[in-house]
């Protein structure tokens, strides 16, 4: 008889997944009908009722094929959906909480229509249009509900590839008293009038070691030199306790009226104290009226910013495991790195030939010590995400995993590629042989191809910006994300620029990289669900997994492809509880 020591006993048992431990008892049966279920689920994919005990699903199909269920257990049936489509609850697994929760306390000035919490703000696609709003908005300012005095006007959304240069001298010559900052739209960049400088209290001396992270003579802090010397400063100004509970309302809304009822924060301590950061986000998550569930990644950065060695963030982030492991809110297992810059800026790392102009992309940190902090945390478990834009930069990514495999052999580790900005097809077959998976953002090659094709990549490899469909022909597990708020929280808009491949101008982004609408919504349900390792609970529907659904008044397989983002969700329904949008 095979026989296992107590301590051993307690370890494996401390180890096994909470799905492996018997469910609550089935008492009693709740029955949501629907005019259609779209399960994902391809042994059965379409249903017209499920069941649900407990939060979770017990069976889908049909009202009679669920009798031999209902006929045991006393059941409630619910037809409030008897004229609605039922999805898996969508899945965002790369957002930013705390972005959205600032960002959506000011205007946003940006090249597509935004519709925010803050108001309805048009586009501006040219840089006379850019400047005529921006004075609007410094102007009407003072009239919103988020004004304080003492705050500085913030405004999202500015690339210089719509809006062309706009630096300090100009922003003083139309703003000479009123503190304004331009929150760039790759969000690794900000630029300050003269009045904001002071008021944050940053001198030109302070400046200097961070070399061309800094651009003095322009208000310029990017990179590593923004988050270092201008973030920690900002924030205390911008952010009071009560202003970061009200954003992160705004945000929890923002993913209900996505449909989204589960999301990754991608980087915790983007903006400081990373502990302060959980907190308000478990507050507004934890609240009993928010149908949303949170799993939080640490970041390099952070850490490096901090002057942590990997030891000691690998020994911080286990502290915060214990006190953040159950609940809505909770570290899994996740750490993320940082390979090149930013889309939005031009920054990522390409390949030769490179940007047509002859300006060379960034590494976001020196490699070799990205390297020391992804070996760390491969060898202690954890599912390594990197922020990786150009091939130069996917191709070093897939260096990174045969390093670490090599010293330290891992199955199903699956890291994954974030953004997937641009990437060749021979990469794309090399990362399906190393267990690698891509986490796209595809709202890049709908914004930025026109203008990457015009000044940096060319036609060729700007059309082929975001290539999908050559990652799934490889056979490398793809999911959709918005980066919110790099695009819009809103899946169903991943969806219909995934399946459509047009440009923000309307010309065909390449229609060999389009996603079919089943392989788009995989992409926000269960493929999104395994980039978090939680596909065994949520992204389909399916006896056993948590009763979470998305709720859409048509069936996206029977509109015309191009209507797709404008489907109406009446809501959701979460952990078995519906949860209709207030409009």
């Amino acid at each position: 008889m095979l026989r296992i020591d107590r301590i051993a006993a307690v370890a494996l048992l401390a180890w096994l997944p909470f799905s492996v431990f018997p469910a609550e008892k089935i008492t009693e049966l709740k029955v949501y009908t629907a005019k259609k279920i779209l399960t994902m689920e391809p042994t059965q994919p379409e249903a017209t009722a499920v069941a649900i005990s407990n939060g979770r699903i017990v069976s889908v199909g049909s009202p009679e094929s669920l009798e031999s269920w209902t006929s045991r257990f006393p059941t409630t049936v619910d037809e409030t959906f008897k004229d609605k489509v039922l999805l898996p609850g969508f899945i965002d697994p790369h957002l930013h909480p705390t972005l959205p929760a600032i960002l959506t306390l000011y205007p946003f000035i940006a090249p597509e229509d935004w519709s925010l919490p803050a108001g309805e703000f048009p586009a501006a696609r040219s840089n006379a249009e850019y400047l005529e709003a921006l004075k609007r908005e410094v102007a009407r300012y003072p009239e919103s509900p988020y004004y304080e005095e003492g705050i500085p006007f913030i405004t999202w959304g500015y690339p210089q590839l719509f809006h062309g240069d706009v630096f300090q001298d100009e922003l003083d010559e139309l703003f000479p008293e009123t503190p304004v900052m331009l929150w760039h739209r790759s969000f690794h960049e900000l630029i300050l009038n003269t009045a904001a400088v002071e008021l944050v209290g940053i001198t030109e001396e302070e400046t200097r070691p961070y070399g061309v992270d800094i651009e003095w003579d322009k208000g310029r802090f990017t990179e590593f030199g923004a988050k270092t010397l201008l973030v920690p400063r900002l924030v205390p100004l911008i952010l009071t306790a009560e202003r970061y509970a009200t954003g992160m309302e705004n945000f929890v809304r923002m993913m209900h009226l996505g449909g989204v009822t589960s999301g990754m924060d991608m980087g915790i301590g983007t903006l400081g104290n990373p502990e302060d950061e959980v907190e308000a986000i478990r507050a507004a998550v934890n609240a009993a009226e928010t149908p949303a569930r949170i799993v939080l990644t640490p970041q390099i950065t952070d850490f490096m910013i901090r002057e942590k060695s990997p030891e000691e963030a690998l020994a911080e982030v286990k502290r915060w495991e214990e006190r953040w492991s159950t609940g809505r809110v909770r570290l899994d297992g996740h750490f993320k790195i940082f390979m090149d810059g930013a889309a939005f800026s031009g920054l990522g790392q390409m390949g030769f030939p490179g940007y047509m102009d002859g300006h060379d992309g960034i590494w976001m940190l020196p490699l070799e010590r990205t390297y020391a902090f992804a070996k760390t945390f491969w060898n202690a478990g954890y599912q390594i995400h990197a922020h990786t834009n150009g091939d130069l930069s996917a191709g070093m990514l897939m260096e990174f995993v045969r390093r670490l495999q090599a010293q330290h052999l891992r199955v199903d580790h699956r890291t994954v590629l974030e953004h997937f900005m641009y990437a060749k097809e021979d990469q794309l077959a090399q990362m399906a042989d190393l267990g690698m998976a891509v986490s796209a953002n595809p709202y890049y090659q709908y914004i930025l191809a026109d203008i990457y094709a015009e000044q940096w990549l060319g036609e060729d490899r700007a059309r082929n910006m975001v290539p999908l469909g050559a990652a799934v022909r490889a056979g490398v597990r793809t999911a959709l994300h918005s980066d919110a708020p790099m695009a819009p929280l809103s899946p169903l808009t991943l969806v219909w620029t995934a399946v459509n491949r047009k440009s923000i101008g309307g010309t065909e982004n390449n229609a060999a990289e389009r996603l079919t609408l089943d392989q788009a919504l995989r992409g926000v349900t269960i493929d999104a669900a395994w980039m978090m390792r939680q596909e065994d609970e949520l992204g389909s529907i399916r006896a056993g997994k948590i009763a979470d659904f998305t709720v859409l008044d048509a069936d996206p397989y029977e509109v015309a492809p191009a209507a797709i983002k404008d489907i109406e969700i009446w809501g959701t329904v979460f952990e078995g509880v519906a949860y209709p949008i207030e409009r």
